[in-house]
């Protein structure tokens, strides 16, 4: 479960599945530059691709080969020997500077999803996998943007952990049904949950207490995110303040849901994410 998350593709195909008109995303990636559109594409497709794998793949040996395949095809890519389904990315990485380290890491966080699946993982591993599947992504993404290095990379760590924490609070349902259970162990044990299932963790009386405190994690890093954003050159955070902004309203809009049963699918009203758009993606 990633933020990238989208239906499947197929990941033969070598040219770039692009994202659904009206995401956050596809509104975030229209504000930049052609040369650095097309390589978020490029990228975005990637990431769909494995994330694809993880997901439904098929049994977790098939998932696991093909996930293997993946980390073949991307040092292939850096040999100078791309396949057909990674060709998109040649120029990216040759114009970006895109570093394979961050590829196979989005990678190695789906295997983590692949190879069993993830149920209360503890402190450190819950954040090994944010690192992974989100902040990863962010190092690729601030190389495209043309953010400053350092301060690129802290962009990264702050909104990619911000973002997939949003994630992990919207999505609790619909993961629980697929057997997973992002929530940290020492949170539930708080409550007295020591080895709950998925269904039995989102339906605990103070589940609410645990979701609170991942909300209060994610809020954290949205802050240092805006204090980042706020320092850099603002044509190179203009995507990135964008998706800040509308992963924000997510947040805002679950913990003001609430978490008694039965939760609501949540999504923020069309008028919130036009605000949004036109504060952050017109100036």
């Amino acid at each position: 479960m990633t933020a990238t998350a989208t239906p499947a593709q197929n990941p033969e195909s070598a040219a770039p599945a692009l994202p659904a008109a009206g995401s956050s995303f596809y509104t975030a990636m229209r504000l930049l530059p052609k040369e650095r559109r097309e390589a978020m594409y490029a990228v975005y497709a990637f990431c769909r691709a494995v994330d694809d794998v993880a997901d439904d793949g098929g049994s977790r040996a098939v998932r696991q080969a093909e996930l293997d395949r993946w980390r073949a095809d991307i040092d292939a890519l850096y040999a100078g020997r791309p396949a057909p389904r990674v060709r998109d990315l040649v120029e990216p990485v040759r114009r970006f500077g895109l570093k394979r380290e961050d590829f196979q890491a989005v990678i190695d966080g789906m295997a983590m999803d692949a190879v069993e699946d993830i149920v209360a993982p503890d402190a450190e591993t819950l954040d090994l996998y944010c690192d992974r599947v989100a902040s990863a992504v962010g190092r690729l993404s601030v190389r495209i943007f043309g953010m400053p290095e350092a301060d690129g990379i802290r962009l990264a760590w702050h909104q990619g952990r911000a973002l997939q924490l949003t994630n992990i609070l919207r999505d609790i349902d619909e993961d629980a049904e697929r057997g997973r259970l992002y929530l940290p162990r020492e949170k539930l044990q708080a409550i007295g949950l020591t080895e709950p299932t998925p269904v039995q963790a989102i339906s605990h009386p103070r589940i609410g207490e645990v979701c609170i405190s991942l909300a209060r994690e994610a809020e954290e890093h949205y802050e240092a995110t805006w204090e980042i954003i706020r320092r850099s050159p603002r044509k190179a955070t203009k995507a990135a303040r964008l998706m800040a902004a509308a992963y924000h309203l997510y947040l805002k809009a679950v913990v003001d849901r609430g978490w008694a049963m039965p939760r609501a699918r949540v999504k923020p009203g069309k008028l919130a994410l036009l605000g949004v758009v036109l504060r952050h993606g017109l100036i």
